[in-house]
């Protein structure tokens, strides 16, 4: 007879506990493996046998685990399986739930992987000839991941700290299961036809095989070959290698990495405004040495004209427009620095490539403006003086007596009639050398 304090089992209970003791104390593992007595039932469960040289237990695949399997197993098959430990209650068998199973050697995933990759290659869609390079400025960046990654995060953040001014444009997607392909190619596809970044980022952060399984997708690797936009692919870490990896026109090893190929480093970006702005300055400085020299030379072409008085007069004047001129040059040039050191400290707080382009534009135009407007005032200057000194060369009667004539003054009044002198009357005849004093002698009647 039993004792009362014994506890008895039913056969139910016994095998529930049983199954509850393997699960908890074994659970999960990895087993190599033949396959035998293979059935896929009508449910789409499948229902074997793994077995080796000395044992064998009974093993089922559900259909949620199997489904991920392209090729179905057959008789003599080699795998490597993980599975969980159970045991089937209402028959008290031992037996095994996998979860996962591939080709015993190569993993089933990386022979398909291989496949892929050589059928692909033998199209040509790895040639460098159809790679394109990276625009340049990059001002927005699309980002081709999920919102709420890693990946997002770590690119935010690199673009951040590099280049802030970059405008970065999401196209939302999952990067894992089934459905992921589908949207990756939505998201690429919706970033070309609203043609709004100047290049495309498509990745995500680490994982297993099977996690970054979706970016070896065929359907996916052509529509990166035919994207209109340049496409970065930043899949997984350094390590890890895609398809897309080999479509795309450039691969990063981390999304991280592709932040930076994107982006321009604002301290670069700001030492090489202040290399322009130096080069201006001294541009600027030997254009106005130039003038300098160059109103000299006129100046010294001024002294030798006539008259003398006229000639001290213009040179006077052109002192004072020189002077002038060096003013306005030395004011000019100093609020182009003021204006520079101000787009510097703006610069240094948010780099904004757009109005340094702007500015650098509006710079241009005032230097040449400068350039119009000296060259019209010295022109009109010279045509001043040139007109000047024609007159006075028309009307001065040295130029007169130096073609041959001469003046006749009778006590200094201007003999302009025989009538106006008498027998013996003394007259002073000037000529262009000198002067003659004769007397009259009218002849006679």
């Amino acid at each position: 007879m039993s004792s009362p304090n014994q506890h008895i089992y039913t056969i139910s209970h016994l095998n529930r506990h049983a199954r509850q003791v393997l699960e908890s104390e074994i659970g999960q593992v990895w087993v190599r493996a033949e396959i035998s007595n293979f059935v896929a039932a009508s449910s789409g469960h499948w229902y074997f046998t793994l077995k080796d040289e000395r044992a064998q237990v009974r093993s089922a695949m559900f259909k949620n685990a199997n489904r991920r399997i392209q090729q179905l197993p057959k008789e003599g098959d080699k795998v490597l399986a993980r599975a969980s430990i159970s045991l089937y209650e209402p028959r008290g068998d031992y037996q095994l739930i996998v979860e996962h199973m591939e080709p015993e050697g190569e993993g089933l995933l990386k022979q398909q992987f291989e496949q892929l990759k050589r059928k692909l290659l033998t199209e040509g869609l790895f040639d460098q000839s159809h790679k394109r390079p990276l625009p340049h400025p990059i001002l927005k960046v699309g980002v081709v991941t999920s919102p709420t990654g890693a990946a997002m995060h770590d690119i935010l953040t690199v673009l951040k700290r590099r280049n802030p001014a970059i405008e970065v444009i999401l196209y939302p997607s999952q990067v894992q299961g089934e459905q992921a392909p589908y949207q990756l190619i939505h998201a690429i596809e919706n970033a070309n036809q609203r043609n709004e970044v100047d290049v495309l980022i498509v990745g995500r952060g680490g994982g297993s095989l099977e996690d970054l399984w979706c970016f070896n997708d065929e359907r996916l690797a052509r529509c990166i070959f035919h994207s209109n936009l340049p496409i970065i692919s930043a899949v997984g870490h350094e390590v890890d290698v895609s398809i897309a990896d080999f479509v795309a026109d450039l691969r990063a090893p981390t999304p991280s990495a592709a932040a930076e190929l994107v982006s321009q480093d604002k301290d670069e970006l700001q030492n090489r405004i202040q290399q322009l702005a130096i080069r201006l300055r001294q541009r600027l400085q030997a254009l106005l040495e130039a003038k300098s020299y160059n109103a000299q030379l006129l100046e010294s072409r001024l002294t030798r004209h006539h008259p003398q008085t006229r000639l001290h007069q213009q040179a006077q004047q052109l002192d004072r427009l020189a002077e002038n001129l060096g003013f306005y040059m030395q004011r000019k040039l100093a609020n182009l620095q003021e204006n520079q050191q101000a787009l510097d400290t703006r610069l240094s707080k948010q780099s904004p490539a757009d109005r340094i382009k702007g500015e650098s534009q509006r710079l241009r135009f005032m230097h040449q403006s400068l350039l119009r407007s000296i060259q019209q005032l010295l022109n009109e200057r010279r045509q001043m003086l040139a007109s000047t000194a024609h007159l006075l060369d028309t009307v001065s009667p040295l130029a007169t007596l130096s073609r041959g004539y001469s003046i006749s003054l009778k006590q200094g009044n201007v003999v302009k009639s025989v009538d106006d002198v008498q027998d013996g009357d003394m007259l002073t005849t000037k000529l262009a050398d000198g002067e003659i004093v004769s007397q009259v002698k009218k002849p006679s009647p």
